[in-house]
């Protein structure tokens, strides 16, 4: 091997980590693209006979399938996230269809955080670390309060999940960290919109759409408000004290 094909191997190896989240961010946009319709409330109405019958019939099997499709739209970040939870509680009632929609939720945000992690996330990472200035601070910040932040990714409505999967997995957080902190931020809202879906076949045969406005209201955001408050508690009151720039 020459001295230049040498030097090069490094680079690619760089640059072949990056594969596997181009990828991903291709099948996100071409779902955005292509599946808007498709994974739909309505497309639940019109073949809910058929996924009921299938249910009574395997029931083991559309577990399973459910969770591999659930995983794959929150890998790929595609649209219809919403849908799956709620089609969670339609299928499966409020306790089952509440763990099964956070299994799926977990394992699909888990892979799209490795993959960040081992592409774009380990270099920006390293670079984190040997930095100095404001830089350093946030990352110092970071470590000290990680799982409130993880916490708080998860609780706040307004961030959007895929941001909370891709944004711990950039900043060098800790795998295990960000595991168990999705696995219990994401259960507050799974469990309201698996409380939606209980209620779906009821919705579907007056002739309506499920409101997924229902999360706004204030017996509902006001409790996970709170969540929101008490993981941000550890970080204000370390402020509070004068303690490390977050």
């Amino acid at each position: 091997m020459t001295e230049t094909q040498t030097m090069k191997t490094p680079r690619a190896r760089r640059l072949l980590r990056h594969v596997p989240l181009i990828a991903v961010l291709i099948v996100a946009a071409l779902g955005a693209l292509t599946l808007g319709d498709t994974l739909s409330f309505d497309t639940l109405r019109d073949n809910r006979e058929a996924l009921m019958a299938f249910r009574d019939a395997h029931f083991a099997a559309l577990v399973l399938i459910f969770i591999g499709i659930y995983v794959a739209i929150v890998a790929f970040s595609l649209p219809g996230a919403a849908v799956a939870s709620v089609t969670g509680g339609f299928l499966f009632g409020l306790a089952l269809g509440t763990a099964v929609n956070v299994v799926a939720a977990t394992a699909g945000a888990a892979a799209i955080f490795l993959v960040a992690r081992w592409g774009p996330g380990q270099a920006l990472s390293a670079r984190m670390e040997t930095s100095e200035g404001r830089l350093q601070r946030l990352r110092e910040g970071l470590r000290e309060h990680e799982i409130s932040v993880l916490f708080l990714l998860r609780l706040v409505p307004a961030v959007p999940f895929f941001v909370a999967n891709l944004l711990p997995a950039l900043v060098g957080v800790r795998f295990w960290n960000f595991l168990w902190t999705t696995a219990l931020g994401i259960v507050p809202g799974a469990i309201v919109f698996t409380w939606i879906g209980v209620g779906l076949g009821e919705v579907f045969a007056r002739g309506e759409s499920p409101d997924l406005s229902l999360i706004w209201e204030p017996y509902i955001i006001g409790p996970i408000l709170g969540l929101c408050a008490l993981a941000a508690l550890p970080i204000a009151v370390r402020m509070l004290r004068g303690g490390k720039e977050v």
